[in-house]
């Protein structure tokens, strides 16, 4: 929970809450969600504000009408916090427009000044800490951590100070770039083009503010899959160089220009470590200075799970491929030890990380059989370590080391495969965003420790995903959260492809990674109002913030390279017109806000928000168009032809889209950021451009005469014509439900219609009209009129010389009206089964219990339809036996007794705890409890696993339970935790096989009591 206080308003809603719904141990989920409403005082992103336009009481004057402040920073500190003091200065000018004077010794100080210093480091700041002038025994020593305090008569001749003090090079760096953000510098504004609000003061309140240490050591990004779009990119910006392995082909240029916009917006983020591009680059061969340059800026280097011993891929096919093949450690050991010991003396005297072991290149095995890969390995890693010992230091414990257990060196790992302790164990996610394993009890005595690789894109199966963001920060706060919680905290590093559309998630990981404490599922959605505060003011705060939560949670339930025409259900719950209604409202708010966003905003705008939202949605908007060209197809629809038509002009669309982002946008800064192929994917390659290609459209040859045809809700099939009669799903007098007619034209020719129906207590929205293409009709029942219990009635419909009679039932039951549900059970939520289903989102349960372990949290916005409720237990607690625990209780009112199927819809949360499956129990009413297993123990989360690559498909998992219920009314369907992470979004009961259950999100919310009025 993060630290702040409470009003005794506040206090009271949740004494209020208390008593409404019982004991203490049954309202762990109620007061979770009372918290997540509660408001939090201000903050910047993530800390106290301490920067204000006006004056307060001993406040510093940093701007004051021409006048600013000094910066002074010795000129013995480190090489990194001298440039970063050079940065501050250039952000007070671009704030305020003054440049405040720069000064390296105290001789040339004035009187009002900002020191800047490392302890140990700064001649003044180590003075300052022996006058007792300051006391930084809070942070001495720790890592990366910073104060900053306000002193008065800090020198001589200095009337006022701002002391900036960090315990290490980036701690007093970081310091520096906080009080950037916090006079109102992004740490996007070059990346992003985010230009701050101009301000004519700034004062820096009295007061000392602290820093860290950070939750997580080392935090940091990897610049993978880089090409087309930034490869393309660096060529465009910073030119080419000829290839090492061809003088006559050419390569990106990587350079030192390049690295250092990368270095200062990581450090800006409060992020430390990075794996370098690495497709067709080598970092250290690029340019010889980018590994110089990246330990002056303070940036530890490593490389990824492909290259051990900080030498790239590249390096070896350029210079050593063409004499040894493919790197085999079992064909030439000797030729890479020389390789690696090479690059060891050339980045020794560099703060890295070496990452050990060895993967056959371009994932190929180097030997055959599964115990001679394992023994290879550890020969390999007894190799290395020898080296660093040698070259480094005697002690190898004081080398930092990582070995990356993604894929198949993950297997070997739980076969036996033994790792050094002193070295840092990373685990890899699935590549999707969902966490394979987290350390055991044991594991997390390990001095080397562990952490993670996470990944915001990914090139592979079971479908690339490499466009747009579609990183849901609750689903990043959902697994790094527990990473942390079971002691993967040693190392975060994440794979944002091509770094620009991952703006909002990689500050969210990073931010994450410096304070876990600060940010938690109860304050997701306060975490992106912040972030677009800072960026574009408070006065859209909230607006922004709901359409970029909103556009990154619609991308990540199906990822844009995963859509089809197939994907959402055309005649069940109006599924994909819903989802395109939702990407339209966001659109909207998006243009409605950029037409009033100021000039200097805009470009920011476009990138952040108005982009993705708008070629998100016209994306959708394309594949739906699509979707009705093949069904309207199936039904002789003439408009057929103009959903073939609409399909090709939304293509165009986007292709103006992409284009003005690469030509157009902030002058052409940004060419190439859309290249990124992501329509016509058969397969997890990507196409080489965007194309139809993967559409199969239909065109009609449609006749003159005219050709009535009437489709139903819940229906592919068209009458006239087709078998039987067509009926609409029943309506219900306490779901009070409407549903649909479509009537349209087969032919070129308009002709008018009639519409009858054969009771007065069903109403039509039109009762006579032309049809030209397709005209929908809204059916409505007056219940005040309509008869109880079961009823049919009929609407005909007339045109075209041609007659359809549409079947109409209803049900009005006798035993329960929505005021009688009401007080069916008092003060709790009941839900009205209609059409044989109970739909229910996971949040709004009727009661929760919890266990003696563990509870049930509500994770804010989570998942593909309103939240999630997470099952937490403290690591390292005991699994129960009989395995139950905490539950959560929906209560629902079903007319059909007999046989029901519960679906549970959860997270893709993978079996993280070793030894354990992933499971849940559930039961109805009274009933003994069923274990359901969600992912077996020893379960291969990876391509040609069918059932993993469904569950990332989808961004869920399904696990069903089958119940016998012998009567109708009030039941209680009960959640049971087993096991820790599982995130439960949605629960669906039928009580009969309908197939308007089978849609991509599940049914919409049934009907339901008591809404906490």
């Amino acid at each position: 929970m993060s630290s702040f206080s409470w009003t005794t308003r506040e206090v009271d809603s949740v004494a209020v809450a208390m008593k409404r719904f019982g004991r203490p141990r049954r309202v762990g989920l109620i007061v979770a969600a009372l918290l997540a409403a509660l408001p939090l005082r201000a903050w910047a992103i993530g800390q106290t504000r301490y920067v204000e336009t006006a004056a307060s009481a001993n406040s510093f004057p940093l701007v004051q009408g021409q006048a600013t402040a000094s910066l002074l920073v010795d000129a013995a500190d480190w090489p990194g916090v001298v440039r970063a003091a050079r940065d501050l200065q250039a952000d007070v000018a671009r704030v305020t427009g003054l440049t405040p004077p720069l000064l390296t010794s105290v001789a040339a100080s004035a009187r009002n000044v900002i020191i800047i210093g490392t302890v140990g480091r700064s001649p003044v700041i180590d003075r300052l800490v022996k006058e007792r002038t300051i006391d930084v025994s809070a942070i001495a020593g720790k890592w990366e951590s910073f104060l900053l305090q306000t002193v008065s008569d800090p020198l001589p001749g200095v009337a006022q100070a701002v002391v900036i003090a960090g315990s290490d090079k980036r701690g007093t760096i970081y310091g520096i770039y906080d009080l950037s953000e916090q006079i109102g510098v992004s740490p996007w504004y070059w990346w992003q083009d985010v230009v701050p609000d101009r301000k004519d003061a700034l004062f820096i309140r009295a007061g000392r503010y602290q820093s860290g240490e950070p939750s997580v050591k080392f935090r940091g990004i990897f610049l993978n899959d880089e090409d087309p779009n930034l490869t393309r990119w660096v060529r465009a910006t910073f030119g080419e160089r000829p290839s090492p392995a061809d003088p006559k082909a050419t390569i990106a240029n990587y350079d030192r220009r390049f690295y250092a916009r990368i270095f200062e917006v990581l450090l800006r983020l409060k992020g430390n470590y990075l794996w370098p591009a690495m497709w067709n680059n080598a970092f250290a061969e690029d340019d010889p200075e980018n590994a110089r340059l990246a330990d002056e800026y303070g940036i530890v280097m490593g490389t990824s799970h492909q290259e051990p011993m900080l030498r790239a891929q590249k390096e070896w096919d350029w210079h050593l491929q063409q004499a040894n093949g493919n790197w085999n450690y079992a064909r030439h050991p000797e030729v890479l030890d020389r390789f690696w010991r090479e690059g060891i003396r050339q980045r020794k005297d560099f703060e890295s990380i070496f990452t050990i072991g060895l993967r056959g290149q371009n994932d190929t095995a180097m030997v055959n059989g599964f115990a001679e890969s394992m023994a290879l390995l550890e020969k390999i890693v007894a190799s290395q370590r020898k080296m660093l010992t040698d070259e480094i230091n005697p002690d190898i414990t004081k080398v930092p080391q990582v070995w990356a257990l993604y894929k198949e060196v993950q297997n070997y790992y739980e076969a036996g495969l033994r790792v050094p302790d002193d070295v840092t164990l990373l685990w890899a996610e699935d590549n999707w965003g969902n966490v394979r394993r987290l350390p055991t009890a044991e594991e997390r005595t390990r001095p080397g420790g562990a952490g993670v690789y996470y990944h915001f894109d990914y090139h592979g199966g079971p479908r690339s995903y490499q466009w747009v963001n579609t990183n849901p920060i609750a689903k990043i706060w959902d697994q790094m959260s527990l990473a942390k919680q079971y002691g993967a905290d040693r190392i975060w590093i994440v794979n944002v492809g091509h770094f620009k559309a991952y703006a909002l998630p990689t500050e969210y990981f990073l931010d994450l990674a410096w304070n876990t404490n600060r940010w938690t599922n109860a304050n997701i959605n306060e975490y992106t109002r912040l972030w677009a505060e800072r960026e574009f003011g408070a006065g859209h705060a909230a607006e922004i913030a709901d359409i970029v939560a909103k556009y990154t949670k619609y991308n990540g339930r199906r990822k844009p390279e995963l859509l089809e025409p197939g994907t959402y259900s055309l005649v069940n719950h109006r599924e994909w017109e819903r989802v395109v209604e939702e990407f339209d409202a966001i659109e909207a708010k998006a243009e409605a806000l950029a037409a009033v966003m100021p000039e200097h905003k805009r470009d920011a705008f476009y990138q952040l928000v108005l982009f993705p939202t708008k070629a998100s949605a016209n994306l959708n908007r394309m594949y739906y168009a699509a979707a009705r060209n093949a069904l309207y197809a199936s039904q002789g629809r003439a408009s057929t032809n103009d959903m073939a038509q609409l399909t090709r002009e939304l293509f165009k669309a986007d292709t103006d889209l992409m284009t003005y982002f690469n030509k157009v946008l902030a002058g052409g800064k940004w060419d190439h950021f859309q290249d990124q192929a992501h329509i016509g994917y058969t397969s997890w390659r990507d196409p080489p451009e965007n194309s139809l290609v993967a559409i199969k459209l239909s065109q009609l040859t449609v006749p003159m005469e005219p050709l009535l045809g009437v489709a139903v809700d819940g229906s592919a099939t068209a009458w006239p014509g087709a078998a039987g009669d067509p009926t609409l799903p029943e309506l219900d007098s306490i779901s009070q439900q409407r549903t649909y007619i479509d009537v349209f034209n087969r032919s070129q020719t308009a002709f008018p219609f009639t519409v009858a129906t054969s009771v007065p207590w069903i109403r039509v929205s039109e009762t006579a009209g032309t049809v030209t293409r397709d005209r929908r009709l809204w059916v409505t029942v007056d219940w005040d009129r309509a008869p109880s219990g079961k009823n049919r009635g009929v609407v005909t419909i007339n045109g075209a010389g041609s007659q359809v009679k549409v079947n109409v039932d209803t049900f009005k039951p006798a035993d329960v009206t929505r005021a009688s549900l009401d007080g069916a059970v008092p003060a709790a939520a009941v839900f009205f089964e209609s059409q044989g289903i109970v739909s229910i989102e996971a949040e709004h349960a009727s009661n929760a219990s919890l266990g003696f372990f563990s509870r049930w949290e509500r994770v804010e916005d989570y998942g593909r339809t309103l939240s999630g409720l997470r099952a937490f237990e403290p690591s390292g607690a005991p699994r129960r036996v009989p395995m139950i625990d905490a539950r959560i209780d929906y209560r629902m009112y079903l007319t059909t007794p007999g046989a029901v199927t519960a679906r549970l819809v959860l997270g893709p949360t993978l079996n993280f705890v070793p030894g354990r499956a992933l499971q849940v129990a559930v039961s109805f009413d009274d009933e003994a409890p069923q274990i359901l297993t969600i992912v077996p123990e020893k379960y291969d989360a990876q391509n040609g696993n069918r059932d993993w690559e469904e569950s990332v498909r989808n961004n869920a998992r399904t696990v069903t339970s089958t119940h016998t219920l012998a009567n109708g009314g009030v039941h209680t369907f009960r959640v049971w935790m087993v096991d820790p992470g599982v995130v439960l979004q949605k629960i669906v009961v039928e009580t009969s096989a309908s197939k308007r259950a089978t849609t991509y999100l599940g049914p919409p919310e049934s009907y339901r009591s008591y809404r906490g009025k």
